[in-house]
């Protein structure tokens, strides 16, 4: 098998000793209520082996499972509006609480009464250089939503992506039906978070986020939500 890069990527990675081959997978566009099985067996199974590790970027499970809000669905107010203005517009590479609509996502999910506690607080501890208390307290849900920008993709401009439901007992439903051991990540080019994996993976968290650690997937147009990793001891040919 001939493993593939995406731009300004590399095919092999060392991690503590150990050296990796990590193949991006062309995909098509997933569409909102699509199967992840059917995906997975389209695509990975052909070219899956026995020890390899796919990973799934958290977006086209949460597709799958129509984790989506759209935009006419949250009336943003005053308190939103407000708190945004002091808020970064960014976050880890997507865009954060600086939007308004993001902001009332965040106080739809937790409770304006913890947004407010969270904005106070992050806005003491910057002043120390300690940054990304907000998220920490109002939690992975609100850190992890995904969309309502056009970014690279026109059709995220209008919808908002919540992270998978149940992500590591999809990955043990992947392994059950078609074999293949997998993690679902919300990674991009400032950072990567294991969202949850199979149980047959004896890899700790650490190790698999320093695999991933220059999101290989890329951050654009890539179409390469899946990333088939293998130890570079089973695949001699790589490009």
């Amino acid at each position: 098998m001939k493993f593939v890069s995406n731009e300004n990527k590399k095919v092999e990675i060392e991690v503590n000793g150990s050296t990796y081959l990590r193949h991006a997978i062309k995909t098509r566009f997933i569409k909102q209520g699509e199967n992840y099985i059917k995906i997975f067996k389209e695509y990975v199974k052909p070219i899956y082996q026995e020890g390899d590790i796919i990973s799934c970027s958290e977006k086209i499970i949460s597709l799958c499972q129509n984790r989506v809000i759209r935009r006419e669905d949250i009336k943003i107010g005053f308190w939103a509006k407000f708190l945004s203005k002091f808020a970064c517009r960014k976050n880890r590479g997507g865009y954060g609480v600086g939007m308004p609509i993001n902001m009332q996502y965040a106080i739809n999910k937790v409770g304006l009464s913890r947004v407010l506690f969270a904005s106070v607080l992050s806005g003491i501890t910057k002043l120390f250089g300690i940054k990304g208390v907000f998220y920490k307290i109002v939690g992975r849900e609100v850190s992890g939503l995904d969309g309502f920008y056009d970014g690279a993709w026109d059709e995220y401009r209008d919808i908002g992506i919540e992270i998978p439901k149940n992500p590591s007992l999809v990955c043990d439903e992947i392994k059950s039906k078609l074999g293949i051991s997998s993690m679902i990540v919300d990674a991009n080019d400032f950072g990567q978070v294991i969202l949850g994996k199979s149980s047959d993976i004896k890899l700790e968290d650490d190790i698999l986020v320093k695999i991933i650690k220059d999101n290989p997937a890329g951050q654009g147009k890539q179409k390469t939500p899946l990333i088939l990793i293998r130890k570079k001891d089973k695949e001699e040919v790589t490009s």
